[in-house]
């Protein structure tokens, strides 16, 4: 509808040129502030893009531990772009993203580090107690830990934390526990 048509529309209808059947310029003024509003609550209830980036610690902020690369962030939708053929397992479970970085330990070890943030605790810890716990030992860390030659995979809260090392050492174990428990000081804030 043009212009043109709405000033007649609004002529045939009884209202002053500016006027809508919502009040006027006045109302109009009115909603453009509820929608400013509702667009800034809805910002602000939604997780930004990036905040995963905190879980993750910095170069050498746990010795002996180098990020190697960028964090990659993967929504529920678009889960099967990394995890394909388990996925639909994570998604049962209420999975909302997993962002994902990789590391290196003393410039030997290569490890990758997957954060997924779940709709709630009871959701990561069903994929957790799911996991094979062959050579794996419980151990204190987060709210529930397993610890196996080359991997950790830990709950806290909602968040399931997978560190998965490519190498395996006499010092891999120690190495996996100290970056995990960084990772875990970090979810804590």
């Amino acid at each position: 509808m043009t212009r043109i048509d709405l000033a007649k529309r609004g002529k045939d209808s009884g209202f002053s040129p500016g006027q809508t059947s919502f009040g006027g310029v006045k109302a109009r003024g009115v909603l453009l502030v509820m929608l400013g509003v509702a667009l800034l609550l809805d910002a602000s209830c939604k997780r930004q893009p990036g905040t995963e980036r905190s879980f993750f610690p910095a170069s050498n902020q746990v010795a002996g531990w180098a990020k190697t690369g960028d964090i990659r962030t993967f929504e529920a939708a678009d889960l099967w772009k990394y995890i394909d053929g388990e996925a639909e397992r994570y998604l049962k479970a209420g999975v909302q993203r997993v962002s994902t970085a990789d590391y290196k330990f003393q410039n030997r070890v290569e490890a990758t580090v997957d954060i997924y943030t779940m709709g709630n605790a009871e959701g990561a810890g069903k994929i957790l107690q799911s996991e094979p716990a062959v050579d794996a030992k419980p151990i204190q860390l987060g709210d529930d830990a397993r610890l196996s030659s080359q991997s950790l995979v830990f709950r806290k809260g909602a968040c399931l934390v997978r560190i998965v090392a490519y190498e395996e050492s006499a010092e891999t174990q120690q190495a996996l526990l100290q970056l995990g428990h960084g990772i875990e000081l970090r979810l804590a804030r």
